[in-house]
């Protein structure tokens, strides 16, 4: 049995901020993943990085085992033209998210020095920040 939540619509929905990331086996310096902010709202996706927009695009998602799937399309910034597979893990306000930034979906939420794997552990932030945000 999985240990993901059930994907709904609007389960994904939130402001996210990262608590610990890893690209390629090298963890991100403390100050990257204070600065940083994912929203996802109605199959949209907007990456802040210190308050302006670095990324955004589009992004779908299915419950499948092993692992639910994403598939992020940026639209603008620095994955314009891009799409991004990813296994993503949903357990209450905790989102785990392993992109392939090499186009591959990651069988696993594990990255190496020789993958081009992003881990990213993100906590939903509260209700109140996302509804003051501009709309995406």
């Amino acid at each position: 049995m999985s240990d993901t939540t059930a994907a709904t619509p609007h389960s994904l929905d939130g402001l996210w901020q990262p608590t610990r990331a890893e690209l390629s086996g090298e963890s991100a310096p403390p100050m990257v993943l204070e600065r940083m902010t994912l929203t996802l709202r109605a199959a949209r996706y907007t990456v802040h990085f210190g308050g302006e927009i670095s990324d955004r695009g589009t992004f779908t998602h299915v419950a499948s085992e092993p692992h639910a799937t994403l598939t992020l399309r940026g639209e603008e910034g620095a994955n314009a033209g891009r799409t991004i597979p990813a296994i993503f893990q949903l357990v209450g306000d905790r989102l785990r998210i392993c992109y392939g930034l090499d186009g591959q979906l990651p069988s696993a939420f594990v990255t190496s020095s020789d993958s081009r794997l992003y881990l990213v552990t993100y906590r939903r932030s509260s209700p109140r920040a996302l509804t003051s945000l501009t709309p995406s």
